[in-house]
């Protein structure tokens, strides 16, 4: 079905875009949220309340929210967060548990993440402002390498852990190269080095414990070319906009200029 097309207002200005990603990106709610919104009659466009999601708009429309107009779309940031264990990675739990986005400062806008980090696991979260950056940054396409350290429970195999740089299927899940070194033996625990590209859910802990290891500890040290360093545990911070265009490599002119439009 062709999506509804609103007309921009006079003088306006940025690409056109479908309206739940806008109220996205201008921190109000998560795209689900917006289209939920929506549905309850809460939003309208130049005058006319939305009946469906299926609207394309551009910050040149006058859209409200609850008849206030929303902010303007900040630019698309990328912030590094130190994660603890414990936290969830997710804006909501069902059960309850505590979650990243509770303990970050309260004047940061909304943010999601790049990627996840389970419960129990610790290190660099990427964290952006943006979904569209949000996804090109997790696509394994970048090649982009996730590096970890690891303690395990249990008799390391340094041949095992070398094999692992021709993949290994678990399951029926076939996992790709991953680069595993021993670093250290301590008792009956062991630290192991690891980087990898794809980055499947619980990919570290489901490879490791295929090789009859016990993962205790996991921690992201970095994340393509942004790194944990000496951010201590439970702080954030901005990378730096220059930084940011530079780190991105070849994706960076067409991020920049998207992300200026939105000024």
């Amino acid at each position: 079905m062709k999506s509804e097309l609103a007309e921009p207002a006079a003088g306006g200005s940025a690409a056109p875009e479908r309206i739940a990603k806008l109220l996205a990106r201008a921190g109000l709610c998560s795209r689900r949220d917006a289209e939920r919104w929506i549905a309850q009659g809460r939003v309208s466009v130049d005058g006319a309340v939305l009946a469906s999601p299926a609207v394309t708009v551009t910050t040149g429309n006058d859209i409200r929210v609850d008849g206030k107009p929303i902010p303007e779309p900040d630019r698309a940031r990328v912030w590094r967060y130190h994660k603890p264990a414990g936290l969830v990675t997710t804006h909501r739990d069902e059960k309850g548990r505590p979650t990243v986005f509770d303990a970050l400062p309260k004047e940061l806008p909304r943010l999601i993440s790049v990627g996840r980090l389970d419960l129990s696991s610790e290190g660099l979260l990427l964290l952006t402002n943006d979904g569209a950056l949000a996804r090109r940054l997790e696509l394994p396409a970048t090649g982009w390498v996730r590096r970890y350290k690891v303690r395990v429970h249990g008799e390391v195999d340094p041949e095992r852990l070398a094999a692992l740089a021709n993949g290994i299927r678990i399951d029926g899940v076939a996992y790709g190269p991953i680069q595993a070194e021993l670093e250290r033996v301590q008792g009956s625990n062991a630290w192991i080095a690891m980087a990898l590209t794809e980055g499947k859910n619980r990919e570290v802990r489901r490879v490791l414990e295929q090789l009859g290891l016990q993962v205790t500890r996991l921690i992201r040290l970095s994340y393509g070319p942004f790194q944990l360093g000496s951010l201590e545990r439970g702080s954030i911070a901005e990378v730096p906009r220059k930084a940011l265009a530079e780190q991105l490599g070849t994706a960076a002119p067409k991020w920049a200029a998207h992300a200026d439009r939105r000024r």
